[in-house]
């Protein structure tokens, strides 16, 4: 064996102790960084269980030791229960998840219909309404408000007799004959040009329209009491 030969096995068995010695040194730190690590999480567990006894010792006077193994036979008792819950949740979620764009959508459209009841004015227009129940609650006593209530069927009943068409014509037919009068130009009556006029069949029609009105309203009168 020549000295060649000699020197490249030399130069392959250093590389070889090189190689060890670099396994050595990674291994001596993953121990060394392991046991740090161990000392560390034994720091954590011991403050942890101190913590942990501290808070117990504030409800140990509530718990016998029996209590938790009841415990845990209910629910060992209850798997199948509690494995049906979480089924459930787990069901729940994904429909919630399903249900999230066409929530999303509903409302974006719910914020448009609101933005389009602004642009109409049905804020400044309910703003405004409240102004008025204001008004009623200022003017009006609570002995009022029951009144109203005891009167509210004859009111309607009122209401509903005046939104007939016969009455809103009779209405608007008063409304128009008054638009027409000039009271500053009224033509003046003798007592003699009025007893010609009681004549007419206008004037007859018309007094024969007040005697019956108020007759019936009499008649009215009498069957209520």
């Amino acid at each position: 064996m020549n000295d060649a030969t000699i020197e490249a096995q030399l130069q392959a068995i250093q590389r070889k102790l090189d190689d060890i010695s670099e396994e050595l040194a990674v291994a001596r730190k993953q121990r060394q960084e392991m046991q740090e690590l161990k000392e560390d999480l034994t720091i954590i567990a011991k403050d942890m269980f101190n913590t942990a006894v501290e808070e117990l010792e504030d409800v140990a006077p509530f718990i016998r030791t029996g209590d938790f193994l009841h415990l845990v036979k209910k629910i060992l008792r209850n798997t199948n229960n509690i494995t049906g819950a979480i089924s459930k949740l787990e069901s729940a979620l994904d429909f919630i998840e399903d249900a999230r764009p066409v929530g999303k959508e509903l409302f974006n459209d719910a914020l448009e219909k609101l933005d389009e009841f602004d642009r109409k004015g049905y804020f400044k227009f309910f703003e405004a309404s409240l102004e008025i129940v204001d008004n009623v609650v200022t003017h009006f006593t609570v002995e009022d408000v029951r009144l109203l209530a005891d009167n509210i069927v004859t009111i309607l009943e009122t209401v509903k007799n005046l939104t007939q068409p016969e009455m809103l014509q009779a209405l608007n037919n008063g409304l128009n004959v008054y638009q027409n009068l000039d009271p500053r130009n009224v033509p003046e009556y003798t007592v003699l040009k009025a007893f010609r006029e009681l004549h007419t069949p206008e004037m007859r029609r018309g007094i024969g329209f007040i005697i019956s009105f108020l007759k019936n309203v009499t008649v009215e009168q009498t069957q209520a009491a």
